[in-house]
């Protein structure tokens, strides 16, 4: 018979249990919050200030009051450009999303009633953002009109000209998985040697903490190598994503991103030195974070300030943005470097504070 006595005493039980468990707290209090705030406030699927190159050939006054509306959107950022080449330059490096040239007949065609023709050229690597772009293009041309007649406009689309979502999901889904390997396996592993009271034994050896700690690392690092090595194959030959760059410019991103995708997950094994809470730590700061504020489905440029330069410290951003261009674009090293730069100063900061923390609790 259920004895409401013996009931509450367990309650009580459990309830101090609770409230003795950080986790639980940190699910039940603190996830929600975070997560609500990020949906409601720093990510979003709509897109406005996406970075434009607008390419004026003439110095019309029809062709320079349709460059005037362009700056006068809020959905764009412009970039005023007299040559093309600059513009596709730009493109290339994803300084722009994309760019749009008033020809130098602009005027010309106009006087023979013929409708001038206004070419958008978007960046087909980010097949939403490249949508929006080319709608919200039209749009301005289509509020210009009531000032001139009908202005044709011609889109076109660079680096993925099916604008196949999955050629843009796949190398991102690459990054977050790198993310989670990498982040996840090392808190795991490391935080295991923690609870059994292994770790203590090892640091007691004459061996000194760096190489305690490299020496855990290294496997995963070739592990995370030969995953990215399966996933790049599996993208190309299951999923037809094609490989513009080369392997070995995908193997030098892959890499470096490891730095901080392990050094994050050691730095989480030495704060929580506890499997179930070092799990849940490296889903909070490694996953989420990846999922939601890369760039990997929401636009950056769309997110509050404070948020986009929350992103610069996120290493998944530089990764997926390396990942996409090596797939679609091809072999682009002045980007590959700034973002392998990011990526390893990211890393080196992870792994001083996993160092500083492992001493300390040593000589603690």
């Amino acid at each position: 018979m259920l004895s409401g006595k013996r009931l509450w005493a367990l309650v009580v039980k459990e309830s101090r249990q609770v409230l003795r468990d950080p986790a639980a707290i940190l699910i039940a209090f603190v996830l929600p919050v975070v997560l609500l705030f990020l949906f409601a406030y720093a990510v979003s699927l709509d897109i406005s200030h996406i970075r434009l190159g607008v390419v004026r050939e003439s110095d019309s006054a029809k062709a320079q009051a349709l460059s005037s509306a362009f700056s006068a959107s809020r959905y764009f950022d412009v970039l005023l450009l007299r040559d093309r080449r600059p513009a596709q330059a730009l493109l290339n490096e994803g300084r722009i999303k994309g760019f749009v040239v008033i020809p130098a007949d602009f005027d010309q065609r106009l006087a023979r009633r013929r409708p001038p023709l206004v070419q958008v050229v978007t960046d087909g690597t980010q097949p939403n953002t490249a949508n929006f772009v080319a709608l919200y293009a039209e749009g301005v041309v289509s509020g210009w009109q009531g000032q001139s007649p009908a202005t044709e406009v011609v889109p076109r689309v660079w680096y993925n000209t099916e604008v196949e979502s999955r050629r843009f999901l796949v190398p991102g889904a690459i990054a977050i998985i790198m993310t989670m390997i990498g982040t996840l396996l090392t808190a795991l592993v490391v935080a295991r040697e923690w609870e059994r009271g292994t770790m203590e034994a090892l640091l007691a050896t004459p061996a000194r903490v760096v190489e305690i700690l490299l020496g855990k690392l290294l496997p995963y690092f070739a592990l995370g190598l030969l995953a990215t090595l399966g996933s790049a194959l599996l993208a190309i030959g299951v999923f037809d994503v094609p490989l513009r760059g080369s392997w070995l410019s995908l193997l030098a991103l892959s890499a470096v991103f490891l730095i901080p995708a392990l050094g994050q997950g050691l730095v989480i094994s030495a704060l929580a030195k506890n499997q179930f809470i070092a799990a849940q730590a490296a889903l909070f700061s490694g996953f989420l974070p990846a999922f939601l504020l890369s760039g990997f489905l929401f636009e950056i440029d769309s997110m509050p300030a404070p948020i986009r330069w929350l992103t610069q410290l996120i290493p998944a951003r530089y990764f997926i943005e390396s990942l996409q261009t090596v797939f679609l674009v091809g072999d682009l090293w002045p980007l590959f470097l700034k973002d392998m730069a990011a990526m390893a100063g990211i890393g080196l900061l992870f792994f001083a504070l996993a160092r500083a923390k492992t001493r300390k609790s040593l000589e603690g």
